[in-house]
């Protein structure tokens, strides 16, 4: 059975652009899934330090036959392959980070998994890339997407490209 799936792309480190296009590229190649939609791209300023390069952030679209876990654990070894090494500080500097937002209808709360992703509702770098591709999308427990994004607003958010489009 597929099931949708959203998932998060952030970079500040070593060519963000270029670190979110080889994520993309690394998503279209997950087993058992097809990557069926990506946001455009914004530049955004960073959650955590100040003292660190501006993030670039997108949102892809999945299908999926993989559950919630297996999903994450695909994104960690995607990270991994990718050059993601273990942050120094919390919401430090990184060349790619792909977080697990939302899978189908799923409510997971777990020490190490959490669906729908937890800052989901309150971070506009994630909301506006996702109501891209899915403003209508229902994020369990929390509402649409597009109320979330509007609730939120978009300070700090720069599109770096125009419309979102198909892989």
């Amino acid at each position: 059975m597929w099931f949708p799936a959203y998932v998060a792309l952030g970079s500040n480190l070593d060519q963000p652009l270029v670190q979110i296009e080889r994520a993309f590229t690394a998503l279209a190649q997950l087993p058992r899934s097809r990557l069926i939609a990506r946001s455009r791209l914004y530049k955004t300023q960073p959650l955590g330090p100040q003292d660190q390069p501006e993030f670039i952030n997108a949102a892809a679209g999945l299908l999926t036959m993989l559950s919630p876990r297996e999903l994450l654990v695909e994104l960690k070894r995607l990270e991994r392959e990718l050059g993601r090494a273990a942050p120094i500080v919390r919401w430090g500097p990184r060349v790619i980070d792909l977080d697990l937002l939302v899978h189908a209808d799923a409510q997971i709360s777990e020490n190490d998994l959490t669906v729908p992703h937890r800052g989901l509702p309150e971070r506009n770098f994630v909301l506006y890339p996702l109501c891209d591709l899915a403003p209508e999308l229902l994020v369990p427990g929390h509402g649409r997407v597009s109320q979330l994004a509007a609730r939120v607003g978009g300070a700090g958010l720069v599109p770096l490209t125009g419309a979102p489009g198909v892989p």
